[in-house]
């Protein structure tokens, strides 16, 4: 099962702390297997090509991580694609391998203008997160394309659950329904969706960080899964990157945001107080729920830091909201 701060890291802490570890009841052994070709063969199982799908072309920026390592799997995908940072570097030379910061995105989006690509994918450093942009380099937030992924997932299996992490746009959970699956609002973090994936027995779940994870890879998430998926989506569909997303662009919605605070749980009660006219759940932090306009507010838990999202109908009543906020909570930080 998974493993957090919930269930089971803390034990695991104090175990090694005190190096009192328990007898085991046997002995185990140790067994050495090369899984490279069994991987390979799982993960192309999600590849459902079309004999007569259009060649697309799709710029991948390994940014010099994992990425690179197999490279069978991107070439046995059928597509024509432009490498970007595919050598193996761990000091990362050309940029951080975090899909989630805009200004990672630079290069890619500039190559898949100047190769007039299909796609553009961006890879984080072990290659467990994917994000992407569209034909025109215009970059897909990560719960738009869970929802993208959903959909293409429920033509096949239909009334399933669908996980996705409560920092998305409303628009997820209105797509999931429209294609006939039943959304599941969850808390941010790998441990709690893919229990709740197991618990549910759900299709399919995506956070906002760039993880998807899929009941067909035994609930975990699985970056290259997620890139087959969307292009999968691009050939049965025979549209652009760009006019599947315009459909979900229903909502003007603000990036994650961060405010140093010392006393956060006072805060998110001030908060509380302050919009007690609205819909108010405690799943992660609070959410405050109007008919036009919503927020989250969470906690880090490493750092004096509190995380808000903001998502109104329209991009002026998100200023106005988001001034509001800031003025409650105080000046954002950048980190």
């Amino acid at each position: 099962r998974p493993v957090s701060g919930d269930s089971g890291i803390p034990l695991l802490e104090s175990t090694v702390a005190s190096g009192a570890f328990p007898a085991a009841d046997r002995t185990g052994n140790v067994s050495r297997a090369d899984v490279a070709d069994a991987y390979r063969e799982h993960v192309l199982g999600f590849l459902e090509r079309p004999a007569d799908a259009r060649r697309l072309k799709v710029v991948v920026d390994a940014a010099n991580g994992m990425a690179v390592v197999d490279q069978a799997i991107w070439d046995a995908l059928g597509i024509d694609m432009v490498p970007l940072y595919f050598e193996l570097d761990g000091s990362f030379p050309n940029h951080e391998a975090n899909p989630l910061k805009l200004e990672n995105l630079r290069d890619l989006q500039a190559k898949v203008r100047e190769a007039g690509a299909d796609l553009g994918v961006s890879c984080d450093g072990d290659f467990d997160r994917a994000a992407f942009v569209d034909e025109r380099g215009e970059p897909i937030g990560s719960d738009l394309a869970t929802a993208l992924i959903a959909g293409e997932l429920l033509a096949h299996d239909p009334g399933k659950h669908v996980l996705y992490d409560l920092r998305s746009s409303r628009a997820v959970d209105e797509y999931i329904r429209e294609r006939g699956g039943i959304p599941v609002r969850e808390r941010v973090g790998h441990s709690f969706m893919k229990a709740t994936l197991r618990a549910k027995q759900g299709l399919f779940g995506g956070e906002l960080a760039g993880h998807y994870y899929f009941r067909d890879n035994y609930d975990a998430d699985c970056a290259i899964a997620a890139v087959i998926e969307i292009l999968n989506l691009l050939w049965h569909s025979g549209k652009k990157m760009s006019e599947l997303v315009a459909p979900l662009a229903r909502y003007a919605k603000s990036p994650e945001t961060n405010f140093e605070v010392e006393e956060k749980a006072a805060k998110m009660k001030e908060l509380e107080a302050a919009y007690a006219d609205g819909r108010i759940d405690w799943l992660d932090g609070i959410t405050v729920q109007y008919d036009d306009w919503w927020f989250n507010v969470r906690p880090s838990n490493t750092e004096p830091l509190l995380r808000l999202v903001c998502e109104a109908r329209t991009p002026e009543m998100l200023e106005a909201k988001m001034a509001e906020l800031v003025g409650r909570i105080g000046e954002p930080v950048d980190h």
